[in-house]
């Protein structure tokens, strides 16, 4: 099978876990640089990517990486990609995003223009024609200039793997889907433990629990860009991958994942969600306000995206709201707590510091994963698992 080099673009700060799920897949690591994880894989590669990835935006294939100091070099290096490798005759391409950081080359409207250009001047002398129909399949790219060296990818996936097709209702603000897997990627969560979010608004990190608990893979109830790449793909790739995908859903496991929310309404659209996500059974939705968060279960998660920044712009009601959260904590016994929030007093209103603090953009806004780690549950002997 063709060997490729494919781009898994991903939020800022949580390349590693990405880095992880790729090895996991059995991929090997090219490069991991701020925002992306680069690895090689074949077609079927592509498939199983989108397919699996919890914590990736997108797949790209590599088409082509220089350096460009001006836009005469941008066409030139442009033009010399072989693009009949990659766009038939009459495939639909465009450049769907381009973006100039640290480099002489910065305007996104400019560096589509010519890249454009040069991609129809190349295949105009490959396919001998004059112009192009463009009536095809679509063949997306995505451009970044990151200090003068232009790195050229083909847009696998289409609609963001964050769009897992379940979450038709959201909240204000809601975290995206792969950044509240990423979040609970980076505890030592398991299906055998209790999660609780009592900021669920529209059900996304509860529902995401779920769907790594019952090991439901999720990309696979959409579709993909690269699913009609005739030229590209093997004619099987996508249909093993499903079926693979299939074979691995397991909906016999008991979970204990909660989600609370002060707002009846969010409550009915995450049970919504659920619902559309196939794991509506596997979640208690509730509405209750944090000052009521109690749980009888020791060695929980407390995994939340609270409201701060757009979602709650009085100062004193955001502290009166994480005053509620602390003392609400204080109260479970032996958990653990992980929270993403831009708001800058998150340490002091708990009274403690995190054991440790990542740095996450959530969209264009810096926030913090500040992570309280709760004492380890003691090791279960086998006298206790056969009392239990």
């Amino acid at each position: 099978m063709r060997k490729l080099e494919l781009i898994a673009p991903c939020h800022f700060g949580m390349e590693a876990v990405l880095k992880r799920e790729i090895y996991d897949l059995g991929y090997d690591i090219v490069e991991v640089s701020d925002g992306k994880v680069t690895f090689e894989g074949d077609t079927e590669a592509i498939a199983r990517a989108n397919i699996f990835l919890r914590t990736a935006e997108r797949i790209l294939i590599k088409v082509a990486s220089f350096k460009a100091d001006t836009f005469d070099e941008l066409f030139e290096g442009t033009k010399a990609v072989p693009w009949e490798e990659f766009i038939p005759v009459n495939g639909r391409f465009w450049v769907a995003k381009a973006s100039g950081i640290k480099s002489k080359l910065f305007s996104p409207s400019d560096i589509q223009s010519i890249i454009k250009k040069a991609m129809v001047e190349s295949l105009k002398q490959t396919y001998n024609v004059s112009w192009f129909t463009e009536d095809g399949e679509a063949y997306p790219l995505r451009v970044s200039i990151m200090k003068d060296i232009v790195t050229v990818g083909l847009d696998t996936t289409g609609e963001s793997l964050h769009k897992r097709g379940y979450r038709k209702l959201v909240s204000k603000a809601p975290v995206a889907e792969n950044l509240a897997a990423a979040m609970i990627m980076l505890t030592p969560w398991n299906k055998e433990r209790v999660l609780v979010d009592p900021f669920c608004g529209c059900g996304t990190i509860p529902i995401e629990a779920a769907l790594i608990a019952c090991n439901i893979a999720p990309g696979m109830n959409r579709q993909f860009t690269s699913q009609s790449w005739g030229n590209i793909m093997e004619a099987d790739d996508y249909q093993d991958a499903f079926e693979e995908a299939r074979d691995m859903v397991d909906m016999s496991v008991d979970t204990d994942i909660q989600g609370y929310d002060i707002d009846g309404d969010m409550i009915k659209a995450a049970r919504d969600n659920a619902a559309l996500a196939g794991v509506k059974d596997k979640i208690h939705f509730q509405r209750r306000p944090v000052a009521e968060l109690h749980h009888p279960k020791k060695y929980g998660f407390l995994i939340t995206n609270p409201p701060y920044g757009e979602r709650l712009g009085d100062k004193e009601e955001m502290a009166v709201l994480y005053e509620q959260l602390a003392n609400a904590y204080k109260g479970l016994d032996s958990w653990s707590a992980y929270i993403i929030s831009g708001y800058d007093e998150v340490e002091k209103v708990m009274g403690r510091k995190a054991d440790k603090n990542r740095k996450i953009y959530n969209g264009m806004m810096k926030t913090y994963y500040y992570q309280f780690m709760g004492p380890k549950p003691p090791r279960r002997t086998n006298d206790s698992v056969k009392r239990q």
